[in-house]
């Protein structure tokens, strides 16, 4: 008996010691996995990020090779914003519902396969299909990578950072997107700004196969695919007709038409919202004023900086005559300015409001781009840096307490939907910023103006429209109500643990005071 106990005592002693080394190694490796998880998320999000302003470089070269207006060019950019813009809600619900993991991986299949077809587009057509099928991934994978970040870090303060320095990386990715589209253009001509996708994907896509572990919420809504469908032809529908209006005639059937139903598949869009039980965008969220003014206007930063941005490039190469790369150079100052200027956004805020930071940031934003609008052809480049850079230092101190203020607007449980929706509305306001600041500039050339004329008029838009949005957020923008759900209880009232009666007059006035 005493032999068999010496016998098994000396095999679980043989068997606990690889247990015990594998339950001290076991945190070791499940660290290094959430960190090979926190880089691959924030890669994917850098490399959507560096799709947004790398574009913009090389539209001087897709124009002239591709022989081709500033309506394709539009078409170009748009494309892309535009689906990002209209599914980037829902691609989160798709990334809860059938996996993150998946969702993500898929994205970024889609997004480098598109990648490559943009690259090898032997016409415009082809490249703004292309364009069509990288917002797609984008829609899907940007969404998918933070909710994989937030599953990965579940403790509040490890989640923040995890999620500041995501968010660092899509600075860091747009404000790259501009010197390394000139450096790959320069050198090998606009199709290597979509290339350059393609080893980061695959990256992506073999190291996430080994390393991402699966996560959905079971409790996930449905999809609200007649609101999806519904928003994106209703934008798109507008978007044409803005961006086409100029070479087809504003009055033109298929003008009007587009114009039309636009704002019919619209209407019908805020009709099924409002009966559907899960929808896409829950109207009810708007009745708090801070939400809605918050991203009233987080579109017009999103018009006035992509509408923009948009013609930067253009301006250095076609009124200035540099070169692509000395294009892209000349246009870091925004990007630099809203990378070091972002961090320190949110403390602002915290410290002085909303209100007071995001008008100060659109004041500046607003002044900057109607300096922009006084730049010509003889503008030394001493004169015009310093323009962009308040630009940059503007809208860096607008998006981040904009995003606060529909934070805060709603009740916590709400806080990420009324983050993506404040992302959707930038998006859309980007969309409508290249389609109507082109159509400026269309429109002035039409008319017999000189391009370098028509950009001055399209800067001095978005500076006024910017200026206006100034004033009506110093105005409107104050602290909402807060939701119910999150409102701190009453104090106790004494008198009537004493037994004293109350007043029903001061009953009434603390209700309606409160409700």
């Amino acid at each position: 008996m005493d032999q068999r106990a010496r016998t098994r005592g000396r095999a679980w002693r043989r068997f606990r010691t690889p247990l015990a080394a594998f339950r001290s190694v076991r945190p070791v490796l499940e660290g290094i996995c959430v960190k090979a998880l926190l880089t691959l998320t924030c890669a994917g999000q850098f490399m959507v990020l560096l799709d947004n302003t790398i574009v913009g470089a090389a539209l001087p070269d897709m124009q002239q090779r591709l022989h081709t207006g500033l309506t394709g060019l539009q078409w170009i950019v748009d494309a892309y914003v535009l689906l990002v813009a209209m599914l980037l809600l829902s691609g989160g619900v798709f990334a809860d519902r059938f996996g993150r993991r998946r969702v993500f991986l898929a994205g970024v299949v889609v997004f480098t396969a598109a990648s490559v077809v943009c690259s090898l587009a032997p016409s415009i057509g082809w490249l703004i299909a292309g364009r069509v099928l990288q917002g797609v991934g984008a829609a899907a994978l940007s969404p998918a990578s933070l909710a994989l970040l937030a599953a990965a870090y579940p403790a509040p303060g490890e989640r923040v950072r995890a999620i500041g320095l995501w968010a660092g990386f899509s600075g860091i990715g747009l404000a790259a997107g501009p010197l390394a589209g000139g450096i790959l253009v320069e050198a090998f001509g606009w199709p290597a700004i979509f290339l350059v996708n393609v080893p980061i994907g695959a990256v992506l896509l073999l190291a996430g196969l080994r390393v991402l572990g699966e996560s959905r919420n079971p409790g996930a809504p449905p999809i609200d695919v007649p609101g999806t469908v519904l928003s994106v032809a209703g934008v798109g529908a507008v978007t044409y007709g803005l961006i086409e209006g100029g070479s087809r005639g504003w009055t033109s059937p298929v003008i009007l038409g587009s114009f039309a139903a636009g704002l019919v598949l619209l209407a019908a869009f805020v009709v099924v919202e409002g009966r559907v039980p899960t929808p896409m965008l829950p109207l009810r969220l708007f009745r708090q004023r801070l939400f809605t003014v918050s991203d009233a206007a987080m579109v017009v930063v999103g018009f006035a900086l992509m509408g923009s941005s948009f013609f930067f490039s253009q301006f250095f190469v076609y009124v200035q005559g540099t070169s692509i790369l000395v294009a892209g150079l000349r246009t870091l100052p925004v990007s630099l300015a809203m990378v070091i200027v972002s961090p320190y956004a949110g403390r602002l805020a915290a410290r002085y409001g909303f209100r007071v930071v995001a008008g100060i940031g659109l004041a500046l934003a607003g002044l900057g781009l109607l300096a922009l609008g006084l730049v010509h052809a003889d503008t030394g480049y001493g004169n015009v840096w310093w323009r962009l850079a308040v630009v940059g230092i503007g809208f860096a101190l607008t998006m981040s307490p904009l995003t606060g203020a529909a934070i805060q607007a709603v009740s916590p449980q709400e806080g990420g939907l009324a983050s993506g929706v404040s992302s959707t509305t930038r998006q859309i306001g980007a969309v409508l910023g290249v389609a109507v600041l082109g159509a400026i500039v269309h429109t002035r050339e039409s008319g017999g103006a000189s391009f370098e004329s028509g950009l001055n008029s399209a800067f001095l838009a978005a500076g006024a429209v910017t200026l206006a949005c100034a004033v009506c957020t110093g105005l409107w923008l104050t602290a909402a109500r807060t939701p119910k759900e999150v409102r701190r209880p009453a104090a106790p009232d004494r008198s009537r643990r004493r037994g004293s009666p109350v007043a029903p007059g001061r009953g009434r006035s603390a209700s309606s005071g409160r409700g």
